[in-house]
């Protein structure tokens, strides 16, 4: 049976619902910040419930520990195929049989890679070693809020004290195994709950770096800015950019054009301006969506794509982009 999401994610000993701009139970400001005035949980927050370091802190650390590489994959709008870039860049590393890789999806509102990964009405099963992911193959497994709902309609209407708590609870109860070259972690858009829950759980074991997801047009890329600021500011270094739906690949004749032309320079452009790495551009192929629709690599299916071509260069250069972070580091030491 699977598990349900623990009573430290769904209660949180209050007696009303947390206020818009609530700073959290556990937070050092809880019932002392402004957005505590007038709320009916003030005087618990303030007396009764636990301050200070985190205990679990610990456990996560350990657990993160056995985790060589830790990415986080972001983008500042919806839309820009995020979690479909998620799901291939997952297949893609799955693909060395060397590698043990682990995808995780922190979009808790909009769960979808369970469907693009085709594990879609799985289940997760808990035991005393934690929870167990699911795996689409030998060495990628997943975790997902989606598996632990009732209906795959059902809606996860959470503030965001209940988010914080399940995230926490997939960093330290998911049991990877003895050890996980890569997790994946597909984050909603924006700057929001879950990226500093994210942020702030993983910084003693480190996040290794982030990945942003973009497509050409400036309404993308300006939420792609506040997104690198959210980076700066949490002290997370950026891998890499890739231009995703840079043009439309045709099936057929293989010609490509330009659907979503830059008015600004787009994605590389910007990363000029920026001094952050460039990955590349990835064109759109409808048969990409056929693939995350159906559960299946879009490598195995489609090799001769243009768009897998340009997916793996991506992926070839990220690996790179760590490397380089790893050897940096080892220079700092």
């Amino acid at each position: 049976m699977a598990p349900s999401v623990s009573e430290e994610a769904l209660n949180t000993q209050l007696s009303a619902p947390e206020p818009e701009h609530c700073p959290g139970p556990e937070s050092e400001q809880a019932g002392k910040d402004d957005a505590c005035n007038g709320c009916a949980n003030q005087d618990i927050c303030s007396s009764q419930l636990p301050k200070g370091p985190d205990p679990d802190l610990p456990i996560i650390n350990s657990k993160l520990s056995m985790i060589d590489q830790k990415l986080l994959v972001l983008s500042g709008k919806g839309g820009v195929g995020k979690s479909t870039f998620t799901s291939m860049l997952s297949w893609a590393l799955a693909a060395d049989e060397d590698l043990e890789v682990g995808a995780m999806d922190l979009d808790i509102c909009g769960p979808s890679l369970p469907r693009m990964l085709g594990a879609e009405g799985e289940t997760i099963h808990q035991s005393n070693s934690g929870w167990s992911p699911v795996y689409v193959a030998d060495n990628l497994g997943m975790m997902s809020i989606s598996f632990m709902l009732p209906d795959p309609d059902s809606a996860v209407i959470w503030r965001g004290a209940k988010k914080n708590g399940l995230i926490k609870q997939f960093l330290k109860d998911v049991n990877w195994g003895e050890h996980l070259d890569y997790l994946v972690v597909d984050t909603p858009p924006g700057t929001s709950d879950e990226h500093l829950s994210v942020s702030t759980y993983m910084k003693e074991s480190g996040i290794d770096g982030a990945l942003i997801v973009t497509t050409p047009q400036e309404v993308s890329l300006l939420d792609v800015r506040k997104e690198i600021d959210f980076c700066k500011k949490a002290g997370i270094k950026i891998l890499g950019l890739v231009e995703n739906m840079s043009g439309f690949v045709c099936p057929g004749c293989k010609g490509e054009s330009k659907i979503f032309k830059p008015t600004t320079g787009g994605g590389e452009k910007l990363c000029n301006d920026l001094n952050i790495p460039f990955l590349g551009s990835v064109p759109l192929d409808p048969r990409i969506g056929k693939a995350c629709d159906e559960g299946v690599s879009f490598f195995d299916e489609y090799a001769d794509s243009p768009a897998a071509t340009a997916i793996l260069d991506v992926v070839d250069a990220l690996r790179d982009q760590i490397e380089i972070n790893l050897d940096s580091l080892t220079l700092n030491d």
